[in-house]
């Protein structure tokens, strides 16, 4: 059965975007936080335009080739204006997971209005046998609180940010990781856990 995963790249302080995120704003002041998908020599073989190390692109690569459909919460969805219609990832279906109406989707995302167990089971049924990836903070809480989430992949990038929004909302109880792979590359370190159910 496919996994679902949740990667993103995070602060040392555990932030995903800085102060003041949204439309038209993106991540706020935490663009930094991506500069490691541009900063290398080694095309992706998925994402057109990323050139990043030779560790991180075959990190990357290695799970953006799994993926085949991601649910992302709704103001993940605002904050990177729509998606331009289509999807964070060029070759997956995007879920939006949203408790109200979101007249903007098109007939290339798929709105799911009534909670994260739906939304996942849409991007299953999307993703044709491929992984399930999860974007935002909300979204990846709401799959560990259902013990939804298989692996939990950070892109560390080392800066402090001080403010923003956080990767990690509160659990109701603790959830134990185990580390399967840590790979340091310039400008971020990969840290790929397995959720212990």
């Amino acid at each position: 059965m496919s996994k679902v995963i949740t990667a993103l790249a995070v602060s040392v302080d555990g932030y995903i975007t800085g102060r003041e995120p949204g439309p038209g704003r993106g991540l706020g002041d935490a663009a930094m936080l991506f500069d490691w998908y541009f900063d290398g020599d080694t095309p992706s073989r998925v994402f057109d335009g990323f050139k990043l190390s030779a560790p991180s692109a075959r990190v990357f690569d290695a799970l953006a080739g799994r993926v085949g459909a991601v649910v992302a919460g709704r103001n993940t969805y605002e904050d990177s204006d729509h998606f331009g219609g289509g999807s964070p990832h060029p070759h997956a279906r995007l879920v939006v997971l949203s408790h109200r109406p979101a007249p903007e989707i098109t007939d290339r995302q798929i709105l799911v209005t009534t909670g994260i167990e739906d939304a996942i089971a849409a991007a299953r049924q999307a993703a044709g046998g491929k992984d399930v990836g999860l974007m935002g903070g909300g979204v990846t809480t709401a799959a560990l609180k259902a013990g939804l989430v298989d692996e939990v992949i950070l892109h560390q990038v080392p800066i402090l940010l001080g403010g923003g929004r956080p990767f990690f909302r509160e659990l109701p109880a603790h959830v134990r990781l185990r580390l399967l792979e840590a790979v340091p590359a310039p400008g971020v370190t990969h840290l790929h856990y397995q959720v212990q159910h």
